[in-house]
């Protein structure tokens, strides 16, 4: 079998979509006779923001797996934090931003670049250049966030001439957070340099949406178009099988994931206050988010006391998809920011899965919403259409009245384009055309 080498920081016991999206790819990898090696940080000093042991049991024990040390900065701010936690991307998990978050943030955009995980890159790098000098490798894939990531892959195509893949699953000096660290000019074009040259000097480039895809494009004055290709986030059919599936849920509407200031609810607030003083609206329905929300958003929506919304922790990935399975209706919510046309979440593949209606807040034109259309899958509502969203909202819940369900109207064909499965053979094209 050929040998690829994967390099990447999450990787289970850590939570999250990013950690998802090369645990399932490499299962896949191995059907298609290619033999991922993975290289990534010991969890004992990792600064993961979340865990989810689960995943652990998800990965084929074919895959070859090396962990490293790493000196972590953010394992010192978890120590003087207030919530004693692990910031996640942007520090969204931060209810307030007081002294110690402004210090932190500017420490982090000026004194660790790209990202403040780069200390793992060294024990990356030693541990990656006797992995393939020991298995004759020759074609290495780097992927991130954190970006840092990427520098070892551009360090081992200086010294080793490996074939490189750099897959990047978010912007970098683009995401909508990036503004937080307050950057001054230096660190600015530092950052922007070293991104840049990342672009310019990989064999091949892996982003997970068409809009990003054109905005790396724009970030140099090389021809870069021809190696870049998208690979979506995705869903593992194998994880929506044998799931238990509950009765009289009501008009059930569920959320997962992250959910902080940068996500607009006032549509989806305002909404529920015009349906509250329905009665039968009361009694069925319920709207239950998984996953970290800011307090000052759980606080808006407990405000509408008269219905039943309930704020959760992050669960483990099964259990996120059971509850997928077990609602009416899926929420989507994406960041109001600049460059937000290219945000495709991980959890949108799996809602599409879910075969549940979406009901998404975020820009009419952008990928998700094209995704969403082209899937049957539901609808896309601009910020600003408040009127639209109630409207479809109540339509949704007069069609559960009647009929007692939400028809779905999902088209399994464009679905399945974002299969794991479908994706790992994507993927094999591209390491063939980089070696």
């Amino acid at each position: 079998m050929k040998k690829v080498l994967i390099i990447t920081y999450y990787w289970p016991p850590a939570g999250g979509a990013g950690v998802q999206r090369w645990l399932k790819l490499c299962n896949y990898l191995l059907e298609n006779d290619i033999q991922p090696i993975v290289i990534t940080v010991d969890e004992r000093v990792a600064s993961y923001p979340l865990y989810d042991y689960s995943l652990e049991k998800e990965l084929s024990p074919n895959v070859i797996v090396y962990r490293t040390k790493s000196f972590e900065i953010l394992n010192l701010y978890k120590r003087l934090s207030p919530k004693k936690q692990i910031p996640y991307a942007g520090f969204t998990n931060e209810n307030k931003s007081g002294l110690i978050q402004k210090i932190s943030k500017f420490v982090r955009g000026n004194f660790f670049i790209p990202d403040a995980r780069i200390g793992w890159n060294r024990y990356a790098l030693k541990k990656a250049k006797e992995v393939i000098l020991a298995h004759n490798i020759k074609t290495v894939i780097t992927t991130s966030p954190p970006h840092s990531s990427q520098l070892i892959g551009l360090e081992l195509k200086k010294s080793l001439n490996i074939n490189w893949i750099a897959d990047l699953r978010d912007p970098w000096t683009e995401i909508f957070y990036y503004n937080e660290f307050n950057h001054t000019n230096w660190a600015k074009r530092k950052d922007a340099f070293l991104e840049k040259t990342v672009l310019e000097k990989s064999d091949a480039i892996i982003t997970v949406s068409d809009f990003i895809k054109q905005r790396f494009v724009s970030k140099t004055l090389q021809t870069i178009a021809n190696k870049t290709f998208v690979i979506s986030n995705g869903y593992d059919q194998n994880d929506f099988e044998n799931i238990p599936m509950s009765k009289n849920n009501g008009f059930r509407m569920v959320y997962t994931g992250t959910l902080s200031n940068d996500y607009p609810i006032s549509l989806m607030i305002n909404a529920l206050k015009n349906m509250s003083g329905d009665s039968k609206f009361q009694k069925m329905f319920a709207l239950d988010f998984f996953g970290n929300a800011n307090l000052s958003i759980q606080e808006k929506f407990n405000a509408i006391s008269n219905l039943k919304i309930k704020f959760y922790p992050h669960v483990s990935h099964s259990q996120s998809i059971s509850e997928l399975l077990n609602s009416e209706v899926l929420l989507l919510i994406i960041p109001q920011s600049k460059n937000n046309k290219g945000i495709l979440t991980g959890k949108l593949f799996e809602y599409l899965a879910a075969k549940k209606t979406i009901v998404a807040i975020g820009p009419t034109d952008g990928d998700a919403a094209k995704i969403i259309e082209q899937c049957g899958a539901g609808k896309m509502f601009d910020y600003s259409d408040s009127n639209g969203f109630l409207n479809y909202m109540n339509q949704l819940f007069s069609q559960f009245l009647e009929k007692g369900k939400i028809e779905s109207n999902h088209i399994d064909t464009q679905i399945k384009k974002y299969s794991r499965a479908h994706q790992a053979k994507q993927l094999v094209d591209i390491i063939g055309l980089a070696d």
